[in-house]
């Protein structure tokens, strides 16, 4: 009983309590955290009381929610009430403790999940590969000595690692999708603007998303659907109603038009992650390549407006107490600082005319295939990597194929293809805005013939 929905049927059919899940939660992570550092903070008793009120309710025959007695867990710049917002830095430290959940949080809540703790992160979700150097480096679960990602690592290596079956991430560049990738689970960006960030604290506010990893599709489309619905705290959310995509899982998917990425993503990228590309096209029979015109520049403009806009937001800081940075985060703010404001307006303008050029990509096909990353988990402390034979930086580059689509805020999932004996790789499928059911269809389907798997890795540690 490891996935979120078979957790929460057996709450609510009373086979095991709530506090006994949350208890199980908490021992794992005690028994094991210490070896990976997913969490930087453990909420156990708060966790424990929010169990029981979800047997008490149970006891009296109301329905405590869809995720009744699931543990849970969420990034570190996600709000909690009576826990300071970290967002992975020493300075956020001395910040008081958040009086309100985020909406994301309150959401699953309010659906009956159990929130046992926050989890690491690059800091301020500067980063792809979760070592921080103020809280530690996060450890992939496939591998102790390898990075899980990031920004969002702790939130992939929980799932990954058994800790906990849902966990909520950040994405500006690739932030859910490259740790989900190396981790070998499942992670959702969804479409810009479809999710509450409200009680988030962000990155580059024209760039973030925010969305759950699982390690089943069915998880993924459920805690999508708790999350959906306005929300005025947040001025970028949409007003469309709710899309429930959890309905259209078994749907058959012969009427998708799929095509797989070529040029650009099919460059500067091991050859296992290719193949990985070619194991799910294979299971769903495509064959057809598209080209999403100017990837590389849409990438380079990634590039300058998050670099802007996070710069922007830490300038105070930067002046003031620039020794109090992770080193590396601290030098791309300052040269994020220096961009001139020509740069970040003419990257702003190159953003509409992409936009309108990959729409036409969608006139002819509904979902796009492409890696994930262009390579495995790479070591922790490893600096660089060889691709096309050339020596390159890791940190930067392991977003390589994940910016030119969040830059247009399109809805991404990533879905592990695991390896026997080997380190897994993700697989992007990729729609138009507000798409999800789409892509969630496709994955449902790769998981019915078990092209794409999240096991529990119970064994690795």
């Amino acid at each position: 009983m490891n996935d979120a929905v078979s957790i929460a049927a057996a709450v609510r059919e009373g086979k095991v309590s709530a506090v006994e899940v949350t208890k199980a939660a908490i021992a794992r992570i005690a028994a094991r955290d210490n070896q990976l550092n997913c969490f930087t903070a453990v909420t156990a008793e708060t966790a424990l009381t929010d169990a029981a009120r979800i047997d008490r309710e149970i006891a009296q025959g109301n329905n405590p929610g869809t995720l009744a007695g699931v543990p849970f867990a969420v990034k570190n710049l996600f709000d909690i009430a009576g826990l300071t917002t970290l967002a992975g830095s020493k300075i956020n430290a001395e910040n008081p403790a958040a009086s309100l959940d985020a909406t994301a949080v309150a959401k699953l809540k309010q659906a009956g999940a159990v929130l046992v703790g926050a989890l690491n992160m690059d800091e301020y979700a500067y980063g792809f590969v979760t070592e921080n150097s103020h809280y530690g480096a996060t450890h992939n679960p496939h591998d102790l000595q390898r990075v899980a990602g990031g920004s969002s690592g702790g939130s992939a290596a929980a799932v990954a690692a058994g800790l906990v079956p849902l966990t909520l991430g950040s994405d500006t560049n690739g932030s859910i999708r490259v740790p989900a990738a190396l981790c070998g689970v499942f992670g959702l960006k969804p479409t810009y603007g479809k999710l509450s960030r409200a009680g988030v604290a962000l990155f580059s506010s024209s760039f973030d998303h925010i969305g759950p990893f699982a390690r089943s599709v069915q998880d993924i489309a459920t805690v999508f659907d708790v999350l959906q619905g306005e929300d005025d705290r947040d001025p970028i959310c949409t007003k469309r109603p709710p899309e429930l995509v959890l309905p259209q899982l078994n749907q058959d998917i012969s009427d998708i038009r799929i095509a797989i990425a070529a040029d650009y993503f099919t460059k500067g990228a091991e050859p296992e992650a290719l193949a990985a590309v070619q194991k799910v096209a294979h299971a769903i029979e495509v064959t057809e390549y598209v080209t999403i015109p100017e990837a590389h520049r849409a990438r380079a403009a990634a590039f300058v407006i998050t670099a802007s806009e996070g710069a922007n937001l830490h300038l105070n800081k930067l002046r003031s107490r620039p020794q109090d940075f992770d080193s590396a985060t601290r030098d791309r703010f300052l040269a994020g600082a220096l961009i001139p404001s020509s740069w970040y307006l003419q990257a702003q303008r190159f953003r509409k005319w992409y936009r309108d050029r990959v729409r036409e990509v969608f006139q002819n096909v509904d979902v796009i295939l492409a890696p994930t990353t262009p390579i495995s988990a790479p070591l922790i402390g490893q600096e660089t990597m060889i691709l096309d034979g050339e020596e390159i930086l890791i940190r930067p580059h392991l977003g390589l194929f994940t910016q030119p689509l969040s830059f247009i805020g399109l809805p991404v999932l990533s879905v592990p293809i695991q390896r026997q004996n080997a380190l897994p790789f993700g697989v992007q499928l990729i729609a138009e805005p507000y798409n999800e059911g789409l892509i969630l269809r496709v994955a449902a389907a790769l998981e019915a013939n078990g092209v794409v798997t999240s096991p529990v890795l119970l064994n690795a540690l």
